[in-house]
């Protein structure tokens, strides 16, 4: 009998070593089926863009071949074919130097642990910093011509910039001043604060935005159409965003009559392909005087993008309790007060993703561009003069992958940019507590 409960046990011992055995390797297999899922995906995405860039940098002699040369010259001839004829402005490379200084000091006082002195303040770096952009643009508009084939002068956009990155400093920089005794480190010095960190960012995507300015005033038919893109892409993103935010807002906090018939008549705009509606929307803003304008494709987009807006942000919405405002308006607090101090802090992540993928949808759109603008007229976009790069001699494929992959710069970066509130907003939900 003792023999026998022994061998039993040993027997079930096997056993439970097998399934356990069998569990690890079940568990080593789908970790590596996880990682190849993710290499595969990962390499999907970056190899058209490797290869994009490559192209850009091919000779005509190594791309018009049969079979690709891996081994090729390195040429910018494609990059100087984007560029304006003749001399750059002195404003350019001031532009071009405060991006890439903005973008040292960030990293500089956002990874690397470094203090300032006692009477130091970052606010009084950021406004400084901010007036040194000021001046750029003031002199930017002062020392360029305007181009003459251009049908609009386009240095007047420097005061708009002027005007974005004062906006810009004050919502996103603490404008109060942090007391020293709350930020003092160890050796008497004071601590950068992370949220202060951005008033050396937003000079640098002003100082870009600045840069195609300069080349489009010089007569670059690429860097007019990608401050086309800039303007009608950040400004239909904006609207969306914004209309959407507080829309969500009153259908999430709101008994409205016919709440769910009104949110699905919103979802229906997005229904329909834009080439069944192109052809309506042509004929009335033909009627109307819209084809070819900035605020027509403005319009346009921002009307397809804020249902995606609502909807997406009245999930974030719903997720902060009720009971933060409820204390809010006990203290005092308008709805519209509440609203801005309350739910909009909390909502930060569900903004950026919403903003993620409102820009992406309006950067890359075609159809609409292709019907509603001219070649070369005053609104074209990228996306729309990329399709128009066909000429007798052919297609010039290296011009078209050096401005491809310009194009994808801008909103590549935003998205780096915006990563950490968009991983937040994409899972924000996900557990319920």
């Amino acid at each position: 009998m003792v023999t026998n409960s022994i061998k039993k046990f040993f027997r079930s011992q096997k056993k439970i070593n097998i399934i356990n055995r069998t569990r690890k390797l079940f568990r080593l297999l789908l970790i590596i089926l996880f990682i190849v899922l993710i290499v595969f995906v990962v390499i999907s995405y970056i190899l058209p863009i490797f290869y994009i860039l490559i192209t850009s940098l091919k000779t005509p002699a190594d791309i018009n071949t049969q079979v690709p040369k891996f081994f090729f010259n390195i040429s910018m001839d494609n990059y100087k074919k984007l560029m304006p004829e003749g001399n750059t402005p002195i404003v350019t490379y001031l532009l071009i130097g405060q991006t890439l200084f903005g973008l040292i000091f960030f990293v500089i006082f956002s990874f690397i642990n470094v203090s300032l002195l006692h009477r130091v303040s970052v606010r009084n770096i950021g406004i400084f910093w901010n007036l040194l952009f000021i001046a750029t643009c003031i002199f930017g508009f002062i020392s360029t011509e305007p181009h003459p084939r251009l049908q609009s002068d386009i240095r007047y956009y420097f005061f708009f910039l002027v005007i974005c990155s004062v906006a810009a400093y004050l919502l996103l920089v603490p404008w109060k001043r942090k007391p020293y005794s709350a930020s003092i480190s160890t050796s008497g010095n004071v601590m950068l604060n992370k949220k202060e960190n951005l008033a050396f960012i937003i000079p640098v995507i002003f100082a870009t935005i600045g840069t195609c300015i300069v080349l489009a005033n010089g007569g670059s038919k690429f860097y007019y159409q990608l401050l086309n893109s800039i303007i009608i892409g950040g400004g239909s993103t904006v609207l969306a965003v914004g209309l959407g935010t507080i829309a969500a807002y009153a259908f999430s906090r709101f008994d409205i009559a016919g709440k769910n018939d009104l949110l699905f008549f919103i979802l229906s705009t997005r229904m329909l392909p834009p080439v069944v509606v192109v052809i309506p929307i042509y004929l009335m803003y033909r009627a109307i005087g819209l084809r070819d304008t900035h605020f027509g494709l403005i319009l346009l987009y921002t009307t397809f993008n804020v249902s995606f807006a609502v909807w997406l942000m009245k999930g974030f919405i719903d997720e902060i309790p009720r009971e933060y405002e409820d204390a809010a308006l006990v203290d005092g607090y308008t709805r519209f007060q509440t609203f801005l101090k309350v739910v909009l802090p909390q909502s930060v992540t569900g903004i950026a993703a919403t903003a993620v993928f409102c820009l992406i949808t309006a950067w890359n759109e075609f159809a609409f561009a292709l019907v509603l603008t001219e070649t070369g007229g005053i609104a074209a976009t990228v996306p729309r003069s990329i399709t128009s790069a066909t000429g007798s001699a052919g297609m010039d494929w290296g011009k078209i992958a050096a401005s491809t992959f310009i194009f994808l710069l801008p909103v590549a970066i935003f998205t780096f940019l915006m990563r950490s509130h968009l991983l937040r907003g994409v899972t924000f939900g996900a557990v319920k507590k």
